[in-house]
């Protein structure tokens, strides 16, 4: 029988780990593959690892033919809605499914009407998937770990990626760790799980430390009208105090703001000097 394996339909499978692997492999030399692999035409579609181990021992199996596909794009939506629906699939690979599976819906929408046509207000149709919450809501995460994996995908050197997808960094931390350099994401995954975390604490303190304060909101008092005063006419009398106060609060942000650049520039030498040290 001739099978054919498609590379992009094979990289929306997480690889099993060398236990998985090894769990399945003794259950199919035990018990044969129960399983039919589901096949559309002569591409596999479903049981990607077991055809594998199968072919390695010489293991039967049976195939069944999946005919309601009428493309290859209706083949990858299936194919991601069952990943999307497995507990076994980490969060990191859910959230690139879901982003992909955005991808190809986009590019099966018509394509949009001319403004002279187009419907207004709650009435215009919204293309499915068009949003980063239905896209999270497909994926069973938080918009802000789609947006973390939307940065991941774009900044993030392949190591990087293969740190986050074997669960060696967490994906918040690997968003972090992406805003770095290229070779300097490279050296923090040669160094190891302790190095990526201490480089992501590392980056965070550093943002932390330049971010501008915010200067303090002044509240003016207004006169009641009982008072039978202009707001202006008691104020004035506490102007001179008021403005002194504030130029006071004025220098000390300035010295704060001296002391966080100290402190940034102080941080970028340890980051520099852990990376180095692995």
């Amino acid at each position: 029988m001739n099978i054919t394996i498609n590379q992009v339909l094979q990289s929306y499978i997480d690889p099993l780990t060398a236990s998985e692997y090894a769990a399945l492999e003794r259950s199919l030399l035990a018990e044969g593959c129960r399983d039919a692999l589901v096949l559309w035409n002569d591409v596999l579609i479903d049981g990607h690892n077991r055809y594998a181990i199968c072919r390695q021992h010489g293991i039967e199996f049976k195939t069944i033919q999946n005919t309601s596909f009428t493309s290859l794009d209706d083949v990858m939506l299936w194919m991601i809605d069952n990943h999307l629906a497995r507990r076994s699939v980490s969060d990191f690979q859910r959230g690139v499914l879901a982003l992909r599976k955005k991808e190809i819906v986009a590019a099966r929408s018509p394509a949009p009407v001319s403004a002279q046509d187009a419907p207004e207000g709650e009435n215009a149709p919204k293309p499915p998937m068009s949003t980063r919450e239905e896209v999270a809501k497909a994926a069973r995460l938080s918009s802000n770990q789609i947006s973390q994996i939307e940065k991941i995908q774009k900044a993030a050197s392949p190591e990087l990626v293969e740190a986050v997808r074997s669960g060696t960094i967490s994906i918040n931390a690997a968003a972090t760790v992406a805003s770095l350099p290229p070779e300097e994401q490279v050296a923090a995954v040669a160094g190891g799980k302790k190095l990526l975390r201490q480089a992501a604490k590392e980056i965070r303190e550093q943002r932390a430390a330049t971010r501008t304060p915010r200067e303090p909101k002044v509240h003016v008092p207004q006169d009641t009208p009982e008072t039978g005063k202009e707001p202006w006419a008691e104020n004035a009398a506490q102007t001179p105090s008021e403005a002194e106060r504030l130029r006071g609060e004025v220098a000390s942000l300035k010295q704060k703001v001296a002391q966080l650049q100290a402190e940034n520039t102080e941080l970028n030498q340890r980051i520099a000097a852990l990376i180095d040290a692995s």
